[in-house]
Protein backbone atom coordinates (compact mmCIF):
# COMPACT_ATOMS: atom_id res chain seq x y z
CA UNK A 1 0.00 0.00 0.00
CA UNK A 2 1.27 3.37 -1.31
CA UNK A 3 1.35 5.80 2.19
CA UNK A 4 0.27 9.34 1.45
CA UNK A 5 0.90 12.70 3.42
CA UNK A 6 -2.66 13.51 5.01
CA UNK A 7 -2.24 16.88 3.88
CA UNK A 8 -1.10 16.35 0.18
CA UNK A 9 -4.09 13.86 -0.13
CA UNK A 10 -6.45 16.90 1.14
CA UNK A 11 -4.99 19.27 -1.10
CA UNK A 12 -5.02 16.91 -4.33
CA UNK A 13 -8.68 16.40 -3.85
CA UNK A 14 -9.47 19.78 -3.13
CA UNK A 15 -8.11 20.69 -6.45
CA UNK A 16 -9.36 18.02 -8.66
CA UNK A 17 -12.72 18.39 -7.70
CA UNK A 18 -11.98 22.41 -7.77
CA UNK A 19 -10.64 22.09 -11.72
CA UNK A 20 -13.67 19.06 -12.58
CA UNK A 21 -16.30 21.96 -11.60
CA UNK A 22 -14.69 24.45 -13.72
CA UNK A 23 -14.43 21.82 -16.39
CA UNK A 24 -18.08 20.44 -15.89
CA UNK A 25 -19.18 23.87 -16.77
CA UNK A 26 -16.87 24.61 -19.86
CA UNK A 27 -18.40 21.23 -21.09
CA UNK A 28 -22.03 22.44 -20.81
CA UNK A 29 -20.98 25.57 -22.59
CA UNK A 30 -18.17 24.01 -25.11
CA UNK A 31 -19.82 20.04 -25.69
CA UNK A 32 -23.98 20.90 -24.65
CA UNK A 33 -23.89 24.41 -26.51
CA UNK A 34 -25.40 26.49 -23.30
CA UNK A 35 -24.69 30.25 -24.27
CA UNK A 36 -22.60 32.13 -22.19
CA UNK A 37 -21.96 36.05 -23.01
CA UNK A 38 -17.71 36.51 -24.35
CA UNK A 39 -16.76 38.29 -20.74
CA UNK A 40 -18.37 35.67 -19.16
CA UNK A 41 -16.86 33.11 -21.01
CA UNK A 42 -12.91 34.70 -20.66
CA UNK A 43 -13.75 34.13 -17.27
CA UNK A 44 -14.63 30.99 -16.71
CA UNK A 45 -11.56 29.68 -19.70
CA UNK A 46 -9.69 31.42 -16.66
CA UNK A 47 -11.16 30.09 -13.68
CA UNK A 48 -10.30 26.77 -15.79
CA UNK A 49 -6.84 26.91 -16.40
CA UNK A 50 -6.15 28.26 -12.99
CA UNK A 51 -7.82 25.50 -11.61
CA UNK A 52 -6.01 22.86 -13.47
CA UNK A 53 -2.41 24.79 -12.39
CA UNK A 54 -3.45 23.73 -8.98
CA UNK A 55 -4.59 20.51 -9.95
CA UNK A 56 -1.26 19.75 -11.59
CA UNK A 57 0.92 20.70 -8.96
CA UNK A 58 -0.94 19.39 -6.08
CA UNK A 59 -0.82 15.73 -8.32
CA UNK A 60 2.84 16.58 -8.84
CA UNK A 61 3.37 17.28 -5.02
CA UNK A 62 1.56 13.68 -4.29
CA UNK A 63 3.69 11.77 -6.26
CA UNK A 64 6.84 13.57 -4.87
CA UNK A 65 7.78 14.67 -8.11
CA UNK A 66 7.10 18.15 -8.27
CA UNK A 67 8.15 21.19 -5.77
CA UNK A 68 5.54 22.89 -3.41
CA UNK A 69 2.22 23.32 -4.33
CA UNK A 70 1.68 26.82 -5.90
CA UNK A 71 4.61 26.97 -7.73
CA UNK A 72 3.86 27.50 -11.50
CA UNK A 73 3.99 24.02 -13.42
CA UNK A 74 5.79 26.10 -16.22
CA UNK A 75 8.53 27.09 -14.34
CA UNK A 76 9.83 23.77 -13.81
CA UNK A 77 10.31 23.96 -17.62
CA UNK A 78 13.38 26.21 -17.26
CA UNK A 79 14.47 25.46 -14.05
CA UNK A 80 17.47 23.51 -15.72
CA UNK A 81 20.78 23.87 -17.33
CA UNK A 82 21.06 24.47 -21.05
CA UNK A 83 21.76 20.77 -21.31
CA UNK A 84 22.79 20.50 -25.11
CA UNK A 85 23.66 23.70 -26.36
CA UNK A 86 26.74 23.79 -27.79
CA UNK A 87 28.30 26.69 -25.97
CA UNK A 88 29.70 28.48 -29.63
Amino acid sequence: MVRVDPERQSEYREAYDAWQKQLSRLHDIFLDGEPLEPPKLKGLLNREARAKQRYDAAREALLGIGGPIGRSPASSIHSGSAEGSSGT
